[in-house]
């Protein structure tokens, strides 16, 4: 009886400690993305700020008001972002992307990947998230990288969809609202 109970007691605790470890992996795709980054490339990054958090909110309940095609991308849930700046991303493209593409293949699904001659790449990942959806957006330029996490309404994916180059630039400004 009493070893019933302990193994009854120690499965439980093994599905608690499972469960919690996949969905740690899950929410921490961003930062092993970032890391990623830094390490390949030998580079560091730079994150948003407490102010610079609290302006993207404000932008992002005036867009809400605004309405229109502001209102389209200001329905993302949350928004993570990561820039690289005035840093040299020297290496492997090829083989950065097969890195990536094996990180991220059991919790995301590749929907762009783009390479443009030796200087420029841009990666765009999906993953479900019930009535939303989340987007990772990674650009590595020459001297300079982005990567976005936000979570988005079907509308706001079907746009980035449509035109991928202007929904990442959508929500690049979005993120980096700072800077105007």
């Amino acid at each position: 009886m009493k070893n019933s109970v302990t193994v009854k007691v120690a499965t439980v605790l093994m599905l608690v400690s499972i469960s919690v470890s996949v969905s740690q992996a899950v929410t921490d795709d961003f930062n092993s993305v970032v890391k990623m980054i830094e390490q390949y490339y030998n580079v560091k990054h730079e994150g948003l700020s407490f102010l610079e958090k609290t302006a993207l909110k404000a932008v992002g309940v005036g867009a809400k008001v605004r309405g229109g095609q502001y209102r389209k991308y200001a329905e993302a849930g949350s928004i993570k972002l990561a820039m690289f700046e005035d840093q040299e991303f020297n290496g492997d493209f090829v083989k950065f992307r097969t890195s990536l593409n094996d990180a991220l293949k059991d919790t995301w699904s590749p929907v762009v990947q783009t390479m443009s001659g030796k200087d420029e790449q841009n990666y765009i990942f999906v993953r479900d998230k019930g009535d939303k959806f989340v987007v990772l957006v990674i650009s590595i330029e020459h001297r300079e990288g982005t990567v976005v996490q936000a979570t988005v309404a079907p509308k706001a994916l079907a746009l980035l969809m449509k035109d991928p180059e202007e929904g990442v630039k959508a929500l690049r400004e979005e993120a980096t609202i700072d800077n105007q």
